[in-house]
């Protein structure tokens, strides 16, 4: 055979088309950091789906969940976006990511993020 075969974990290209679907329907409705969030969090999913498609069962659930939590709405009212917000999908993700121990996907889920203020007080910092 002239070229490499790769194997894919049934449900890898499934939660992959997940994340880009909701993707695509984000980019519809949202605008500047949201956006821009949104897109982070969906290359950190897509990466943590493809590095975890052979792990444990239990690591791919993690994935799992963390990508049904991004994807999967609430129920909106009318034409208004979900009401579950990014940042607490956001807060999954992190979690997952910190879980997996994959904190080079942490520095780029921040990575466009700007600097906290230096002047804001470190209560106000930690509550992030």
């Amino acid at each position: 055979m002239a070229g490499e075969q790769h194997t894919v974990e049934p449900g890898t290209d499934v939660l992959i088309r997940k994340v880009d679907s909701h993707l695509a329907a984000l980019r519809a409705g949202l605008h500047g950091p949201e956006l821009e969030l949104a897109e982070r969090l969906a290359r950190c999913l897509r990466e943590l789906v493809l590095c975890t498609a052979h792990a444990s069962a239990a690591d791919r659930g993690q994935v799992r969940v963390a990508v049904h939590y991004f994807v999967l709405r609430r129920e909106s009212r009318g034409r208004l976006l979900a009401v579950r917000s990014l940042t607490a999908a956001e807060r999954v993700v992190e979690r997952v990511v910190r879980q997996l121990g994959r904190l080079d996907l942490l520095a780029e889920l921040h990575r466009d993020r700007p600097a906290p203020d230096d002047a804001q007080p470190i209560g106000n910092a930690l509550l992030r």
